[in-house]
């Protein structure tokens, strides 16, 4: 049987420690090939690139896989694998893995779930990997077993269309790792303020911050999960109809 042709991208670029590791392990399960940013691309979300011209080169990186480096953001780098690099359709689209959580609400601001998601918009199964470690020295190895087996039984067993899969890792040794739940996504978010400066010119700037408030305990949330050493799998859909609404939008909307 043929080998899975699979595409890997990620939103920290095409070197950062994460995606190479990752392509590392997906070598190990069938063709890679590699679209990443050549910068970081962090909190883009769904960014495309419609203002500039985008552009990509291959590079020569450690192992067997084509990597090819993208001007663009994440999701940038699947609509310019699917259209102009790649051979064929990939039998799974691949993100990650991200430096740093992509739980609860993060994963509308994810560069790297935005390209899981666009996989699946294009009909891929595609699955957005990330770790809670932000660390440039993390060790993503520690996991290994567990991403080449969710992406294993993915490709054994296709997801519905319009379905992606979002994986967090906690920060634990292989050893402390208790397993994989299936999750929802909790209810938890940032409370956010812009920190104001003045520059030597009088001009006023700006730093985001802010703090993670959960206001989520339930079992099956992805937090908790997390908080308790399970690898967290969300399953993601892109359609974002509120369906339970329709039928009292029809009576409040309705004109004489």
């Amino acid at each position: 049987m043929d080998r899975p042709l699979i595409l890997v991208t990620n939103d920290d670029g095409i070197t950062a420690p994460g995606i190479r590791n990752l392509v590392e392990f997906m070598n190990e399960i069938g063709e890679v090939i590699v679209v990443a940013p050549n910068s970081p691309q962090s909190g883009k979300g769904h960014a495309i690139t419609i203002n500039s011209t985008l552009s990509y080169e291959e590079v020569q990186l450690e192992g067997p896989q084509k990597d090819y480096s993208c001007s663009g953001t994440p999701v940038d780098c699947v609509k310019m694998a699917l259209d102009k690099i790649l051979p064929r359709r990939p039998d799974i689209v691949v993100s990650g893995i991200n430096h740093g959580a992509n739980s609860s609400i993060n994963v509308i601001y994810s560069g790297t779930m935005s390209a899981a998601v666009e996989g699946g918009v294009e009909g891929l199964p595609s699955i957005g990997f990330s770790l809670l470690d932000f660390s440039w020295e993390a060790d993503f190895t520690q996991a290994k077993e567990y991403i080449q087996g969710i992406v294993r039984k993915t490709l054994e067993n296709p997801m519905p269309k319009g379905v992606v899969l979002n994986v967090n890792i906690p920060k634990l040794s292989k050893e402390e790792i208790k397993g994989v739940k299936i999750c929802k996504q909790a209810n938890a978010k940032w409370e956010e303020s812009f920190d104001e400066r003045v520059n030597p010119h009088g001009k006023k700037y700006y730093w985001l911050t802010g703090y993670f408030n959960n206001m989520d305990e339930s079992e099956d949330a992805d937090e908790t999960a997390l908080a308790n050493g399970y690898i967290s799998i969300v399953p993601v859909k892109f359609d974002m109809t509120a369906y339970e609404y329709m039928n009292t939008l029809n009576e409040v909307m309705k004109f004489d």
